[in-house]
């Protein structure tokens, strides 16, 4: 599809009557920022859009709609089918609560430009293909509203710091969707509070067991599907043709394969790897830190194999059984999101002492956030959380990629005396899509 000029340029006068009609005839009720500022409201729920509804954010939505302490006014997405489906999902919800005769109104947009416009909207729940990620954070954020943004947080290293500058000069509170932290039963907090505890002695190895990296786009062209504006899908990446495994047509309950394409995403090491590297991370007590150096294995294009050297001594290495696996001095704890298991078993059967680490129990990952709005505290997976743990996988990503050891700098977010290297932190956007 041809690029439309209105694409590339600030909200233009029609999207701007657009917006404001919505605006208009939006459901009666004060964004809790508007509270903020000494405004009356009738409620005190926090107003929330949603942008790209697949299957993972109409999952969110789901939930959201469930909250009273939310209400839902707008959601966004490229694909007339879906983008319609979400909002009679909305609006059929809260029509069914409701006594009044009145309908409800949820605005449904092409463009996220025009949701972000919306001064009645407190926060957004972003799901779209890793691609998109950064601009639209940064664009929201600038925006003045708070941020739910699924993983894998970026698609480049450099997007990474860009993301946690503009969320902390903008003072939005930010939770990236790694789930883990908060989800499955509290398995891996336990897992982070025993290796943080010393339970295991001294961490030696750490094991990832998540796919490998993604591949070059090679897939052919399709007769473009009729309602989906394929232009602002594709955004930022580089123009091509249309192939319904990036964007299926109309709904479907599957995650699509837009994430084994470097275009678009960094593979299973980033899509699965964002969960369990993160667990790595929060484990070895390095949520403001990272490995040092990556080597990769004698055959990188098998993608398995890389390993980090962490300044601490601790070597982690991208494979094994599923989940994370830690090896210690004084034994083995392994956990995924279906068990953990110890070795010896009294590192799982001896409860935490007073005295022993215990990290923050999130009420849940959705929750978390939506408390968090109300208090200004950041969440359990905040940006520089979710930049650290994506920077991980990119780095092992580019070791498969380039077959060669890389030496990092994590506090300088560069690679050491590698200027080579250096030119691989950072894809070429198209069109307008800059981070500026």
């Amino acid at each position: 599809m041809p690029s439309r000029a209105s694409d590339h340029l600030p909200v233009s006068r029609r999207q701007f009557l657009s917006t404001s009609t919505a605006v208009a005839l939006a459901p009666a009720v004060v964004a809790s920022s508007a509270v903020a500022r000494g405004a009356r409201a009738p409620s005190n729920r926090i107003t929330l859009g949603f942008i790209g509804l697949g299957k993972m954010n109409l999952g969110h939505l789901r939930y959201f709609l469930r909250q009273e302490d939310t209400q839902v006014l707008a959601v966004c997405e490229v694909d007339t089918t879906r983008r319609e489906h979400a909002r009679k999902l909305v609006e059929k919800y809260y029509d069914e609560q409701k006594n009044t005769s009145a309908p409800t109104v949820c605005t449904a947009y092409n463009d996220f430009r025009e949701l972000l416009a919306r001064s009645d909207i407190d926060g957004v729940v972003i799901a779209t293909p890793d691609h998109w990620h950064a601009v639209q954070i940064i664009a929201a954020a600038r925006a003045g509203k708070d941020i739910y943004c699924e993983k894998p947080l970026t698609l480049t290293i450099a997007e990474a710091p860009r993301v946690i500058d503009v969320v902390r000069e903008q003072n939005r509170v930010f939770q990236t969707g790694s789930q883990q932290r908060s989800e499955f039963g509290g398995r891996f907090r336990q897992a982070c509070e025993l290796i943080r505890s010393g339970r295991i002695g001294k961490v030696r190895t750490v094991y990832v067991g998540v796919g490998g990296p993604s591949k070059w786009c090679d897939l052919p062209a399709e007769d473009l599907e009729p309602g989906l504006d394929w232009d602002l899908w594709l955004g930022p990446a580089p123009e091509r043709a249309y192939n319904s495994v990036l964007s299926p047509r109309g709904m479907h309950d599957h995650f699509p394969a837009w994430r084994h394409y470097r275009e678009y995403s960094g593979g299973a090491m980033t899509d699965i790897g964002a969960h369990h590297f993160d667990i790595a991370q929060w484990a070895l007590d390095m949520d403001r830190s990272g490995p040092v150096e990556m080597i990769p294995p004698e055959h990188p294009e098998r993608g398995r194999g890389v390993k980090y050297l962490y300044a601490n001594g601790v070597e982690m290495y991208h494979g094994g059984p599923s989940g994370v696996t830690f090896l210690g001095d004084g034994g083995m704890l392994r956990v995924d999101r279906g068990e953990i298991y110890s070795d010896p078993k009294g590192i799982l059967e001896e409860p935490l002492a007073e005295n022993e680490v215990h990290l923050f129990r999130s009420p849940g990952h959705k929750r978390n956030w939506l408390d968090c709005i109300k208090s200004r505290e950041q969440p359990v997976c905040h940006a520089e959380v979710g930049a650290r743990s994506v920077t991980v996988c990119h780095l092992g990503n580019l070791a498969y990629w380039h077959g060669r050891r890389l030496r990092w700098d994590p506090r300088k977010w560069t690679f050491v005396d590698d200027p080579e290297a250096n030119q691989w932190l950072d894809v070429q956007r198209r069109g307008p899509w800059s981070l500026a």
